[in-house]
């Protein structure tokens, strides 16, 4: 109900009224029977898909980064020292399998894990997403509260909010982090994460709207 706006079994009801799905059911499943097994099997499928291996930042790993500008060297060096920024995006992915509470606010409007557990822990804890193609990907945070990647480091350089299952990764001496980037930092932090941007991805027609005619 929070991702869709309804039920799975709204859900059924609407995809089997389309009569182009018949078909596409069929061809993955051997009939047309929408269940919502079949949904979750046919998106996860879809998004195993999604490979992103082209950015500049791919290329670079090749060439210890020797393809990168100056400022774009100092934003990784930041990324991976003094921003923290790897403590929770250290993978390949620049993603962890992992929740965080983050310190967005106290208490949470949304309250994300805890909602589903009930344990208060759990409060405030959201999965982490990768940070590929995350210059495209915005607005930010489960809410989307943030519109750009500077509002984003902004919030990561002096406004994490204290809260006691904020994660350790986020604190200094039992207090929310206060990174102090100078301007330049913060804009070189924006210009790595704009590395990781692969384009191939980004106009590949095979992730373009189905339902866009050319009109």
């Amino acid at each position: 109900e929070v991702e869709m706006g309804l039920t799975l079994a709204e859900l059924v009801t609407k995809v089997s009224a389309e009569h182009y799905y018949a078909e596409l059911f069929a061809s993955a499943f051997g009939n047309a029977d929408v269940t919502p097994e079949r949904i979750a099997l046919a998106l996860a499928q879809f998004i195993r898909s999604i490979i992103s291996t082209e950015s500049k930042f791919d290329a670079g790993r090749a060439v210890n980064f020797s393809n990168f500008t100056p400022e774009e060297n100092r934003g990784r060096q930041i990324f991976n020292g003094q921003g923290r920024c790897a403590n929770c995006h250290g993978t390949d992915n620049f993603v962890p399998n992992n929740v965080f509470n983050i310190g967005l606010e106290n208490p949470y409007a949304d309250p994300g894990v805890g909602a589903i557990t009930g344990r208060p822990q759990d409060l405030g804890k959201f999965k982490v997403p990768s940070l590929r193609n995350i210059a495209l990907t915005g607005p930010y945070m489960h809410d989307g509260r943030f519109q750009t990647l500077e509002d984003v480091v902004e919030f990561y350089n002096s406004q994490v909010v204290n809260h006691p299952n904020l994660a350790p990764q986020l604190r200094n001496n039992n207090r929310p982090i206060r990174l102090n980037f100078s301007e330049e930092e913060k804009r070189d932090l924006v210009t790595f994460l704009n590395t990781l941007t692969d384009p191939s991805l980004a106009t590949d027609p095979k992730y373009s709207d189905p339902f866009n005619y050319g009109e």
